[in-house]
């Protein structure tokens, strides 16, 4: 469910041929947006007036865009192409059939899961925009998995050390399985301890 105000509300179709001519893409990725994107709407504008504001920010818009898409494995680098070049906050709402996902990007491109339509959430959290900025690419961006792990800290803090988290994680799944495959003793205890380290440098990562 979108938690918005229905002042915010838009759903204004943008002719996708209109849309891609105001880009620079490469052939290729011209020819992906036509092949695996169906329809596209500006389905909600956020500003300080129509959200009752008082805090002023450095954000002035932030727009919701439904991509209605042909196919559900698509190429992100569409998306990156219209966040990257577009003067406005976006977020990404990505429609295949029932089934939607959220996108946002914020120095990367950040994804949810894919869930039934009905089950995609998003709620406008804050008193300025920036603030609703910020609950935007936590709410998409930080997983329920190390949501807890990040702590109080600002989103850039957060998603930094969720990236050191996932790649800590992934060093140690990746040295647990060298080592249990390894048959000389002296290399599997070295494997060994490179794993305990990894999972101290984890352990101290969360703990603080």
């Amino acid at each position: 469910m979108m938690a918005f105000s229905a002042v915010t509300a838009v759903h204004r179709r943008i002719p996708k041929e209109a849309f891609y001519r105001h880009l620079t893409l490469t052939k290729v990725l011209k020819e992906k947006f036509i092949t695996d994107v169906d329809k596209i709407f500006v389905e909600n504008s956020l500003t300080k007036d129509n959200l009752n504001l008082t805090a002023e920010s450095k954000i002035q818009e932030i727009l919701l865009l439904s991509l209605f898409l042909k196919k559900r494995e698509f190429d992100t680098k569409i998306i990156e192409a219209i966040a990257k070049q577009n003067p406005h906050k976006l977020v990404f709402l990505l429609v295949y059939e029932d089934s939607g996902q959220l996108a946002v990007w914020h120095g990367k491109l950040y994804c949810t899961e894919w869930r039934r339509s009905a089950d995609v959430e998003l709620e406008a959290r804050g008193f300025s925009l920036d603030e609703i900025w910020d609950s935007f690419v936590e709410q998409i961006a930080v997983s329920e998995e190390h949501a807890k792990a990040v702590g109080e800290l600002s989103i850039d803090e957060r998603l930094a050390m969720q990236e050191q988290i996932i790649k800590l994680e992934k060093q140690i799944r990746k040295t647990e399985d060298a080592a249990w495959r390894e048959q000389q003793p002296k290399k599997r205890f070295e494997l060994y301890q490179r794993l305990q380290d990894y999972k101290n440098q984890l352990e101290e990562l969360i703990s603080g």
